[in-house]
């Protein structure tokens, strides 16, 4: 006898996506949190507005709600949303450190380094958390 399974989006409801959107800013909040002080015991200018609380919670914040949103339009419209994602979460990550080049006058090498650990690790909380409550299969 052979059972025929057919694959079914999981279709979690917006409170399960919310709070595992929510817990993915706590988490990567929380890892960027230690990544900073590690930055500033090793030589990060304490006066690096980036690396303060208030920029990196805001901005990992706006990133995990954005990056939620991109997510569920990969999910809904994609032909193949794993492979989608296989490629667009990498190179959205490399696209996102931009902006961080040009900080190195007021961060140095430290300080950038840094904020480039903090995007691969808000990526990676957030592939984590979304695969949980916004499954691609």
């Amino acid at each position: 006898m052979s059972v025929t399974t057919e694959a079914v989006a999981v279709r979690r409801g917006p409170l399960v996506v919310a709070g595992g959107v929510l817990g993915a800013i706590v988490a990567a909040s929380a890892i960027n949190a230690v990544i900073a002080l590690a930055a500033h015991g090793i030589g990060a200018p304490d006066d690096f507005q980036p690396l303060k609380a208030s920029s990196y919670i805001f901005l990992t914040t706006v990133g995990l709600v954005v990056g939620a949103l991109g997510w569920a339009a990969v999910r809904a419209r994609a032909n193949d949303p794993e492979a989608l994602v296989r490629k667009l979460v990498p190179t959205l990550v490399v696209v996102s450190f931009v902006p961080d080049f040009l900080l190195f006058g007021d961060g140095g090498v430290t300080g950038v380094v840094a904020l480039l650990l903090m995007h691969v690790a808000v990526a990676a909380v957030a592939v984590v958390a979304y695969r949980k409550v916004m499954p691609l299969k």
